[in-house]
């Protein structure tokens, strides 16, 4: 009877639904309880059962699910269940898919384990979601940085780059190359080029899928998807007929770095010719036929000189023996990580990269440039050859006396028999120059007749320059140092750039070698930021302990009295008082701990984690004959870095934390003022935190360079291709490692405060604030650079913009330029969010 059965299924129906409403109704208390026990794992497992059965739910219990999912997440990660970790943000992602709050945890997972790329998918998607979302926007602005390198931006705003690689391209098409291979496509231009010029069939690989999905979506803007196979494969890995069905007619690549051989141009072209090329041309044949392989560019030749450069020097030699009355041992020897890499078995590039034009202080060319090498990318034998090539000797003679600071190279590209690039420091390049800091010397000083000897290799797809000495006019007697010295990179052990500090040591009749960061060994020459630190940490001190004996202390830096370290000794013998306990957590290698332990009966902690600097300092520590009792290495085998400011003991607690609050890069250090809301609550009466707070101050400035560096101007530059809308969704608003001397710019207002961050009351901090700035000079706005004023107390401060700063300075970039004329006013809206300051500017 079909009303019989239609009321049973009714019937069956509604029991169901009662069920499923019991069932969820008591996984939704369960999932209670259990995040009250704290068990985030089956909380988790209740509610997405819940969610799954009772979609209609997500909005009222989307909060607690999140907190869940995290609090879950965490404790994943601390147990290293990497795998169930990511099937919880999937199973999330599948329920939430447009949540992006969801979206940009999983991509801080994801980026913390070493997937840039994938993070970078998630971070972008959040801030699509939510443009105003500011932790995701910091998150994928960082993250940015990583995929899409600046100078990208650079490169392809360089017109005349490209106009001479697209003439090139269309001279080889021209004379029959028929079939394309970009080796390293980028954003697609060179491939664009070569399908332009006429070219039949156009391949090109691209290893990076950040870069490989621009290029997609740049070849399909441009309407030639169909025309370019894009591979997303190193080249090293293209198989035919697997990849691309036959042997091509023509490579085009740009895989070079300052060094040149830095990319790997020498391998990939070594694969290229024996496996993916035809076979080059023969000395006698129908040029017509074209029915031969080739590569642009088609060689190079590599230039160098001596040169003078303080800027370099200050870099990479500690040029002092003593720094706010430490004295830094003689057994010591400290340098940086491009001379560890001389004769190291490791793969580290042996060089820095400068902008010559633009260094702080220029440069003096010591000797006339010198051609180092040159190389025909066009023969394959030659090609082989470079990496097995013996060691050669060159020497430049010196026609200009005064200190031996670096050799620098750069090189002229032959892209085929009528168009070149220079990358040389005269020429108007979007390159930078490679720079061989010298270091190891006896002697740096030059004199006009002398001549610099070096030797060159090729070695680890690198140029290396090493064994630097001086041959003297008079006596050809040669200053370098002993050889045993000069092969000290064959004992240095280099730790992973990524994992941050690169130091090691070596005890033998030279002492022990310590290799600094570039940066840290400008922090170790900066002077007058060691010496605002001893006097204001003597301040506290003092205040702290006015005992006889701390009185005397010369907490102005100015020698009077009994030797401070004599003062320490005669104080614990005739009082022994308790010793005042000093934290620094600065980043990376410090000897504020050392300078604190010259201001009386205290006990310094660093915060360093590396044994290899930790033994630097124990030395130095044990040269200005300190009790070893003074400096304590604190909690540096924890991973947790809030761990670091608990107290040292339970009854006592901290008279100052040195907290590092700015990045040499300019930005402002993540977390910071949660470290110092922490520290405020560990400080002993009358104890400070260095800094005490921080002043941010900016200028409105003109400057087409910023332009330039940030993003794509337009199809101009491109000759026409649409390529600008793809690669500036990767752009950022903070330009970061700046210099303000030598930043191409003209200031169009006067240096305004835009904002104060107070350690020491990190409560009373506002996150926004409007400034009134007042245009001195007509212009167009374009950036607004900023800086730090970081105050120690109310009587020394430092400036990050001084010409002795290790920090460079940053700049926030206007998407739109302003017009402005003498007198107008402009109200800047300044927001400061974990570390990430933004400006915008309003009439």
């Amino acid at each position: 009877m079909p009303n019989s059965n239609a009321k049973f299924h009714c019937n069956h129906r509604g029991g169901q639904e009662a069920g499923r409403r019991e069932l969820v109704s008591r996984s939704l208390q369960s999932a209670q309880h259990c995040l009250e026990d704290q068990d985030f794992g089956t909380a988790y497992a209740h509610y997405l059962l819940v969610l799954n059965l009772a979609p209609e739910l997500k909005s009222s219990v989307k909060e607690t699910f999140q907190f869940t999912l995290f609090k879950w997440a965490e404790e994943l990660d601390s147990l290293a269940r990497i795998q169930d970790l990511f099937n919880c943000y999937e199973q999330a992602l599948e329920l939430y898919p447009n949540d992006e709050v969801i979206c940009n945890s999983m991509g801080e997972h994801l980026f913390r384990m070493g997937f840039r790329d994938e993070a970078a998918g998630y971070f972008h998607k959040a801030v699509k979601l939510n443009p105003d979302f500011a932790d995701a926007k910091e998150n994928f602005y960082r993250v940015a940085n990583w995929l899409v390198e600046r100078w990208h931006f650079i490169m392809l705003n360089d017109t005349k780059r490209n106009l001479t690689y697209l003439k090139a391209i269309e001279n080889a098409v021209r004379s029959g190359c028929k079939s394309v291979l970009d080796i390293g496509t980028g954003t697609g231009i060179l491939s664009m080029f070569a399908k332009k010029a006429g070219a039949s069939f156009v391949y090109a690989c691209e290893l990076s899928k950040t870069m490989y999905e621009l290029a997609c979506d740049v070849v399909a803007a441009n309407n030639m998807e169909r025309e370019i196979k894009l591979l997303h494969l190193k080249s090293l890995d293209i198989e035919i007929p697997k990849h691309i069905p036959e042997r091509v007619s023509l490579v085009v690549t740009e895989t070079v770095d300052a060094g040149l051989f830095g990319e790997g141009i020498v391998e990939s072209l070594i694969h290229a010719w024996e496996h993916l090329l035809l076979q080059p041309k023969p000395k006698i044949q129908d040029v017509s036929t074209g029915d031969y392989g080739r590569v642009i560019p088609a060689s190079a030749t590599i230039f160098g000189m001596a040169v003078e450069c303080k800027e370099i020097r200050r870099h990479h030699r500690v040029g002092t023996q003593e720094v706010a009355g430490v004295c830094l041992s003689n057994s010591v020897q400290f340098f940086s990580p491009t001379y560890a890499s001389a004769g190291s078995e490791e793969t580290v590039e042996p060089y820095t990269t400068e902008k010559l034009s633009r260094i702080p202080g220029g440069y003096v060319p010591l000797t006339e440039p010198c051609q180092v090498m040159t190389v025909d990318f066009n023969n394959l034998q030659e090609l082989k050859s470079l990496a097995a090539r013996k060691p050669w000797k060159l020497s430049l003679p010196v026609t200009e006396g005064g200190i031996l600071d670096a050799i620098v190279v750069w090189f002229v590209l032959q892209l085929d028999d009528e168009h070149t690039l220079s990358t040389s420091p005269s020429e108007e390049t979007c390159w930078e120059q490679a720079v061989y800091p010298v270091q190891g010397l006896l002697d740096y000083s030059v004199k006009t007749g002398d001549t610099v000897m070096m030797e060159v290799c090729c070695q680890d797809c690198y140029l290396k320059i090493q064994k630097v000495s001086c041959l003297t006019s008079e006596c050809g007697m040669d200053f370098s140092d002993r050889d045993d010295t000069l092969s000290l990179g064959n004992e240095v052990e280099l730790c992973n750039a990524l994992a941050g500090l690169q130091t090691t040591s070596k005890q033998d009749g030279n002492g022990q070698v310590c290799v600094l960061e570039s940066t840290e060994i400008a922090l170790l020459n900066n002077v007058p930021y060691h010496e605002c630190f001893k006097a204001a940490m003597g301040k506290v001190l003092l205040s702290l302990n006015p005992t006889k004996d701390l009185q005397s202390m010369d907490v102005d830096g100015h020698g009077s009295g009994m030797n401070l370290q004599e003062s320490q000794n005669k104080s614990s013998l005739d009082m022994a008082p308790d010793p005042l306990y000093i934290l620094d957590v600065s980043e990376g290698f410090s000897i504020l701990p050392i300078i604190a332990g010259k201001l009386g009966p205290v006990r310094a902690y660093s915060s360093i984690e590396k044994e290899q600097h930790q033994a630097a300092l124990n030395v130095i520590s044990e040269a200005n004959h300190f009790p070893k009792e003074t400096l304590e290495f604190w909690l540096s085998h924890l991973e947790d870095e809030s761990v670091v400011l608990q107290r040292p003991k339970s009854d006592k607690l901290w008279s100052i934390i040195i907290l590092d609050v700015i990045e040499t890069s300019g930005l402002i250090q993540q977390e910071v003022m949660e470290k110092a809301a922490i520290s405020r609550c560990l400080l002993h009466s009358g104890g400070k935190i260095f800094p005490q707070y921080v002043l941010v101050y900016g200028m409105l400035v003109e400057s087409e360079s910023l332009l330039l560096e940030s993003a794509v101007q337009g199809t101009e530059p491109t000759l026409g291709f649409n390529i600008a809308p793809f690669i500036n969704q990767f752009k950022v608003p903070v330009r970061v490692y700046l210099d303000l001397s030598t930043l191409p710019c003209l200031p169009l207002s006067k240096p305004a405060e835009l904002l104060r961050l107070d350690l020491m009351n990190p409560l009373s901090n506002s996150s926004s604030r409007e400034v009134k700035v007042q245009i001195c000079k007509s212009g167009q706005v374009t950036a607004i650079p900023f800086w730090y004023h970081i105050h120690l107390d109310e009587d020394r401060s430092l400036n990050t913009s001084d010409a002795s700063s290790h920090w460079k300075q940053a700049a926030v970039v206007l998407d739109e330029p302003i017009q402005v004329q003498v007198g107008d006013e402009l109200v800047l809206d300044v927001q400061h969010h974990k570390s990430n300051i933004s400006i915008t500017v309003k009439r």
